[in-house]
This record gives structure tokens, C-alpha cells and sequence, in this order.
């Protein structure tokens, strides 16, 4: 039982970081007064639960044999004997400690000397060490190893650099993040949906000239592509834009956003109105937000109650816009849309993800083979 109790230490520490968040001073519409959870990738792409799971099986099938199989993986190492890919999948997989990821370093050092030329199709050792060092809180290892040049290959693709950023992202590390995406654009790794959505992120929180110019880029070559890139992509460019006060810009991103039916959207746009100086506009659209008929199972849209604070703040001079405002405040309170999260909170948090099954038993109730109940079928068997 040994093996579990690391494993679920490890887990614990792995979901602490996923949802840690390190204070900043109020700022606005974008700081974060409640420490909502910072995290950009979805779990169907970070996969650490199934990474964990793996780790677990794995050390069941060994219980009580770690030590001696890492003494015979150092035996290896020491006698130049070539390392197979099982032996450094397992051994990533057995890792519990920053002393064990020493090994597995030295071990991968090996392995992609012996392997830097193997065949496209191979496993990709790059995003499970990645995840192995998120488990383990071991973000400077994984950039190490990222950026080392005698491991050129053992990263093909954007899986790992993506996981990295998200992980440096959660730990508020955005000049170290930055560098992963830098050093993507140095290996020439194609830049994935993901990868986007955390290149204005991280521009977003750093908030430099700097980074509105890799932002201005990484548009530009959207356009070039013609790619399909997801909103919130587009949706943390354009607060880019509102932190340096560029309005105009802000609202030419927001307007590549084709749908815009979501919380972060409909706050933004209302923030963008705001600054804008179309208060009317922004009045408008929390009209019908406050008027909008819930249906089962649909929430009602949520307005920031620091986005409602900038646009008081816009009609505090205007008594007949004040009034409007008031009113409109009133009913939000009263129909429980208004929240406490910042547009920060809201543009930190990764979308749900839904998996869709083609048949549900719900709806297949007949055997297509023998045209009987389902149920029936399945008791006979």
C-alpha cells in the first residue's frame, strides 16, 4: 500500500498546483478578488488523471520492487548497456520523487541519444515527462530539459510545450512561460489551437510592450493560416488591448468572434462598450441580459460585479442613464445574475468540455442483432 499512498500524495500535490493561484493587487476589472482557479488547458488534453492511473497500475505490478529496478536502470546506465523504451516508460512512470526525476533525466539523456533518429510514429516520451514534472511541481526541470539542445527531437510537437506553459501559467511564472513559447518558435514546433490560447494569455498577464507585439504576431499569422482559432484566444487578446488602451483594437479582436453567446464574451463585450464611451451600449446589453427567460438546465447570463462598477462609474454624472442603470442593477441582484468573479477570473478558467457518445444505452434500447430488449439481452448474457 506503500505505492498508492505516494501515488495519492502526488495527485494531491498535482491538483493543489492545478488549482493554486498566487495574489495580485486589485486592479479593476481584472484582478482576481475571490482566487478563482488559473488554469488554461482543458483535462482531455493535460490527461494527468490518466497519467496518474497509469502510475498507480504501474506500481502495483512492482509493489515493493522500485528500488531494485532503479538500481538495475543505474547498472545500465554505468555499464553503457543500450535502454529500451519500456524500461524508460516504466521508470517515468515510477517516479515519486525530484531525486527519482534525476534518474529518469540521465535515463532520457541516454535513450534519445541512442533513439534521436527513430521513425515517425514512435512513442512520445516529451509530453508524459512533462506531466510527470507537473505532478511533481518540477517546473524548472521540465524547462531544463525543454530547452536543452542535446534533446532536440525528444519534444517533436505542441503537447509538451503547451502543457509546460499551463503549468508555469497556474504558478504565475509568465516570464518563463514566455520563454517556452519562444523557444517553440526557435525549434520551428507548429503552434497548435492550445498553444494560441496560451500565447495571449501570457501576453495578457505580462501586460508589456513587448508582448502586445507578440500578440500583434501571433494575429497576424492567424490570418495568414486561416486557421479555426478558439475564442478564448481572441477573447484575451482584446483585454490585452483594454489593459494598454487601446479600445479601438479591442473592439476590431473582439469583432473576429464568431461566437460570442458565453459569460466571458458577454462581459467583455459590456466592459468594451464601457470604454468605449457607448454606455447606452453597454446599458443595452444588460438590459437584455436581465431580461433574458431561463430556461431548465440554463443559467442566466452572469454580469461582473466589477464590470457593473465601470459602467456606474461612466453614468455617476448622466442622472437620467443613472436611473436606467439602477434599475437594470436592481433586477440582476434580484435574479441572482450578478457574480463577484473579475473578467480575470473569468478569462482564467478553461471551458468545460463535454464527450459526446454517438449511442447512449438510453437511446438504443433494441439489440440490433436479435431485435429484442437491450435489457432483456444483456440479462441473458
Amino acid at each position: 500500500m506503500a505505492a498508492a499512498a505516494l501515488w495519492v500524495c502526488s495527485a494531491r500535490r498535482a491538483l493543489l498546483l492545478r488549482t493554486g493561484y498566487n495574489a495580485h493587487p486589485w486592479d479593476s476589472c481584472w484582478s482576481r478578488p475571490q482566487g478563482a482557479n488559473r488554469y488554461l488547458l482543458t483535462d482531455d488534453v493535460l490527461r494527468l488523471q490518466e497519467f496518474q492511473e497509469k502510475k498507480l497500475a504501474i506500481a502495483y505490478q512492482i509493489y515493493g520492487n522500485k528500488d531494485l529496478y532503479f538500481n538495475k536502470i543505474e547498472d545500465k546506465l554505468k555499464k553503457h548497456e543500450p535502454i529500451h523504451k519500456e524500461e524508460l516508460k516504466k521508470c517515468l512512470h515510477l517516479c515519486q520523487t525530484a531525486a527519482d526525476v534525476e534518474l529518469a533525466k540521465n535515463l532520457i539523456h541516454r535513450y534519445h541519444s541512442e533513439n534521436s533518429n527513430m521513425a515517425n510514429g514512435e512513442f512520445k516520451f516529451g509530453p508524459l515527462f512533462i506531466r510527470l514534472c507537473y505532478e511533481l511541481d518540477l517546473a524548472e526541470t521540465a524547462l531544463e530539459l525543454i530547452k536543452d539542445q542535446s534533446l532536440k527531437g525528444f519534444f517533436p510537437d505542441s503537447t509538451s510545450f503547451n502543457i509546460l506553459m499551463d503549468m508555469l501559467f497556474t504558478k504565475g511564472h509568465y516570464e518563463s512561460a514566455l520563454e517556452v513559447l519562444l523557444e517553440m518558435r526557435k525549434q520551428l514546433i507548429i503552434f497548435s489551437r492550445e498553444t494560441y490560447i496560451l500565447g495571449f494569455a501570457i501576453c495578457y498577464k505580462l501586460n508589456r510592450s513587448d508582448s502586445r507585439s507578440i500578440c500583434g504576431t501571433l494575429l497576424d499569422e492567424i490570418d495568414v493560416k486561416g486557421e479555426y482559432i478558439p475564442r478564448q484566444a481572441f477573447c484575451f487578446a482584446a483585454a490585452l488591448a483594454l489593459k494598454r488602451n487601446d479600445v479601438s483594437k479591442a473592439k476590431a479582436i473582439f469583432s473576429r468572434i464568431k461566437n460570442v453567446d458565453s459569460r466571458v464574451c458577454n462581459n467583455l463585450h459590456i466592459h468594451i462598450q464601457t470604454m468605449s464611451g457607448a454606455v447606452e451600449n453597454a446599458l443595452q446589453i444588460l438590459a437584455m441580459a436581465q431580461g433574458t427567460v431561463a430556461r431548465n438546465f440554463v443559467k442566466r447570463p452572469e454580469i461582473s460585479e466589477q464590470v457593473l462598477a465601470a459602467v456606474a462609474e461612466k453614468v455617476k454624472n448622466n442622472p437620467p442613464l443613472h436611473a436606467r442603470f439602477e434599475a437594470i442593477y436592481s433586477k440582476l441582484q434580484a435574479s441572482g445574475q450578478i457574480t463577484a468573479l473579475s473578467l480575470d477570473d473569468m478569462l482564467c478558467l478553461a471551458p468545460h468540455r463535454r464527450k459526446q457518445h454517438p449511442i447512449s444505452l438510453n437511446q438504443r434500447k433494441m439489440n440490433t442483432r436479435t431485435f429484442k430488449s437491450l435489457q432483456s439481452t444483456l440479462l441473458a448474457e
